[in-house]
């Protein structure tokens, strides 16, 4: 089975993937005139914008459920992994990945909001919906909806639900079956109470999760200050090939941060669209100038949180046998050698300032990014499983979908990492093509929000949007009544 699913990751993450998925990034950037950059104190007075209603949730719960599926375990094992197969350098293409990143987000957020439905009282939307409203390819549509339903309700489970609990057993010494089991009590607790409760949980907990870690790594940072700007010439030597110690992985580099900062981040992926059309909000580009920013908080926090704890302690190994013969500091090179790549990395990293705390601090840390991530990956297939099903008035399917990822969540608890991480690897890599092929031949309407919204903020009136304005069809939704 490992053999089989690495050998269409292989193809599916072929280099062509990373060239669309940077292209991608950079022809969008280009496009909005790096609207990342331009818009940035924008982005971040738009968290607090808007209100939940009965229909849709507000836009800084959006934020939060977003944020709850970017802040997994990419941001902890896979940064580790991108490191000890990539060398140092694979945290400036993380780096990379994510500033261009943020286009493809606004650009895919913004297209989930115009092209958003409402069903069973609730807004639902994502590339599925703009697949079939916007390019008007029905049968892309059902495609894109059917391998979200399987790789968020089926495979990307699997890899939180193992990092959880190997980091806990590495930390707690509880069995991972145990492990297991208090997952799915507490998944079930919360899905179970439907969209509002989801939003309502990760509200409270993905801030004060995320803030918790990034406050534990600059400690750690500033233990072992003089370091840093040693880190950051690293970092940069490695990313371009300068440094002799990391030649043989100046590939990898590349590979392994562009692979797991897209795994990490989400941008084009398709996955962060299905919450950001469930904000209620007056003008798409408001939920796609937030998605963008959740992409910053996501890799140049959280990430880089890690990464440099990783790389400031030595707590990490490169999977070269010429690893650390030449070239680079020696601290650099007391590196784990047995420890199996993932959250061990950062366990031990923390462990050398916080002795004895390190491993349960990163163990619980990991445990809230992978759950919240699992909820928002059960969001992601109920809505794909809502857009195949918008004719039946019925939730029996979403009841379907519960049972399925309860045992996924299970199953995944107990696996082994290597083949939890390379089918969550495929499923990630469907979907990016499936979805950045889309939002290419539908870039038009989201650039003509852009231009829309930034017309009114110039006549210094609260943007509000009419599709027939921008001549954009299929968006009933924008309508007075639908928005309530």
């Amino acid at each position: 089975m490992e053999e089989f699913v690495g050998h269409l990751n292989d193809i599916i993450w072929s280099n062509a993937l990373i060239i669309l998925c940077l292209g991608t990034g950079l022809y969008f950037s280009i496009r909005t005139r790096f609207l990342q950059l331009r818009h940035l104190k924008e982005m971040i007075l738009l968290l607090f914008d808007g209100k939940s209603t009965d229909s849709g949730v507000s836009s800084f719960q959006a934020l939060a459920m977003s944020l709850a599926g970017r802040v997994g375990t990419g941001n902890i094992a896979g940064v580790a992994t991108a490191i000890a197969f990539g060398g140092p350098g694979a945290l400036f293409w993380m780096w990379m990945v994510a500033f261009l990143g943020a286009s493809t987000a606004f650009i895919e957020a913004t297209l989930a909001q115009i092209y958003k439905e409402k069903h069973l009282g609730q807004f639902r939307g994502g590339p599925a919906f703009y697949i079939e409203k916007g390019l008007g390819i029905k049968w892309f549509a059902v495609l894109f909806a059917i391998v979200s339903v399987v790789s968020a309700g089926l495979f990307l489970p699997g890899v939180q639900a193992n990092s959880v609990a190997e980091s806990i057993q590495n930390a707690y010494q509880i069995d991972t079956w145990w492990s297991g089991i208090g997952m799915v009590i507490l998944f079930a607790a919360i899905v179970f109470g439907g969209v509002k409760r989801i939003a309502k949980f990760t509200e409270y907990v993905v801030p004060f999760m995320a803030l918790g870690y990034i406050l534990f790594a600059l400690i750690i940072i500033i233990v072992d200050i003089h370091q840093l700007p040693d880190i950051i010439a690293l970092i940069f030597k490695s990313a371009f090939n300068l440094e002799a110690g990391f030649g043989a992985v100046f590939g990898l580099a590349i590979q392994w941060g562009v692979k797991r900062g897209i795994y990490s981040n989400e941008a084009g992926q398709g996955t962060a669209p299905h919450i950001a059309a469930a904000a209620a909000i007056t003008h798409p580009t408001k939920q796609g100038l937030v998605q963008s920013f959740s992409v910053y908080i996501d890799t140049l926090f959280v990430c880089s949180a890690t990464g440099f704890m990783l790389l400031i302690t030595g707590m990490y190994n490169v999977h070269n046998p010429n690893f650390g013969t030449e070239g680079a500091p020696e601290f650099l090179y007391q590196g784990l050698q047995n420890i199996m790549v993932g959250p061990a990395y950062t366990q031990n990293a923390m462990d050398t300032v916080f002795p004895g705390f390190g491993s349960y601090f990163v163990a619980t840390a990991l445990f809230f990014f992978a759950f919240t991530t699992i909820i928002a990956y059960y969001y992601i297939a109920e809505t794909n499983i809502s857009y195949l099903t918008r004719k039946i008035e019925s939730p029996l399917y979403y009841h379907l979908l519960k049972i399925a990822m309860i045992a996924v969540i299970m199953y995944g608890a107990v696996n082994q990492a290597t083949l939890a991480w390379a089918i969550g690897d495929l499923g990630v890599g469907l979907m990016a093509w499936f979805n950045i092929i889309a939002i290419l031949l539908l870039q038009k309407p989201a650039l003509a929000a852009l231009k829309d919204y930034e017309k009114q903020k110039k006549q210094g009136i609260d943007p509000q949007f009419h599709p027939e304005d921008i001549h954009i069809d299929n968006a009933p939704m924008w309508n007075s009544v639908n928005q309530k």
